[in-house]
């Protein structure tokens, strides 16, 4: 009798061990802490992961060489250099090579680059980076360790490489050549979305666009490959802009679903970024 009791006792103890254990997940896994935020640029078989303010730089980069009217080799280039420089973060501080380099493409103040307030705006030190790059002829074509180098003027010059396919998984998608190739796995946000501030990060990366507000959306009456480019802009920048959905070309991104592109419920060709509601 007693080693009944002893195993009835030991059975409960396991039930309610595993019943803690399933709740425990379950908190767990609906739990945004967990959330590992990151961006993705999937072309083909092959994938890159950037940080969400790498995409963010890299986003900003490649629309300018839209705006710019660049080929998406351009941004190839611009991308690879950013991240050999400067991991595609905008720091404030150089190496023993450049101590006085800044910014994003860590250009020196004292190489006629700019100021060094100038250099630290990641609009005025991409446009100085292409205007260095749209001065070499046939940089189209060159292997990127020599277009990079002959802008940059870098010690290692061959680290450039190492940074390639990266540039152009992220220029193909960010350019809008590569439909619903980039995507980001984010938290939900913690601050109500502002129309308007997407409307002027937007203007600021690719000048003025035909952008209508209506309530919480942004829409843009934009179709193809530019369609395309300002989609992936928008979810590149989605973590700071509070954006929680985008709609192109019959797809849907959607932050809380997290399964990147798919087909969306109400066709379109344009374009609408939609942010966040006041949290009541």
């Amino acid at each position: 009798m007693r080693r009944f009791r002893r195993a009835i006792v030991a059975v409960l103890a396991l039930a309610l061990v595993a019943g803690a254990v399933y709740a425990i997940v379950a908190i767990l896994q609906r739990s945004e802490t967990l959330v590992s935020e990151r961006c993705l640029a999937v072309i083909g078989s092959e994938s890159y992961e950037l940080a969400t303010d790498q995409a963010a730089n890299a986003s900003l980069i490649t629309a300018i060489s839209v705006q710019r009217g660049l080929p998406p080799r351009a941004a190839s280039i611009a991308l690879a250099t950013a991240m050999q420089e400067s991991k595609l973060r905008n720091i404030n501080y150089g190496d023993d090579a450049g101590p006085d380099s800044r910014g994003l493409f860590q250009q020196r103040p004292s190489q006629g680059w700019g100021t060094e307030a100038q250099v630290m705006d990641p609009v005025y030190a991409t446009n100085a980076f292409y205007n260095g790059l749209i001065k070499i002829p046939g940089y189209e074509t060159m292997e990127i360790t020599q277009a990079a180098q002959q802008v940059q003027r870098s010690a290692f010059p061959r680290a450039y490489a190492q940074h390639e396919n990266m540039g152009r998984a992220f220029a193909s998608a960010l350019t809008g050549h590569s439909e619903s190739a980039l995507t980001c796995e984010l938290r939900m946000p913690e601050a109500a979305g502002d129309p308007a501030a997407v409307v002027e990060e937007l203007t600021a990366a690719y000048g003025p666009q035909p952008a209508t507000v209506q309530g919480r959306s942004v829409q843009l009456d934009i179709t193809g490959t530019q369609a395309w480019a300002v989609a992936h802009w928008a979810v590149a920048n989605a973590k700071s802009l509070s954006i929680t959905q985008v709609d192109v070309g019959g797809q849907t991104w959607n932050r809380e679903k997290r399964d990147g592109w798919i087909a969306s419920a109400a066709p379109s060709e344009s374009v609408t970024i939609t942010v966040s509601a006041p949290t009541t």
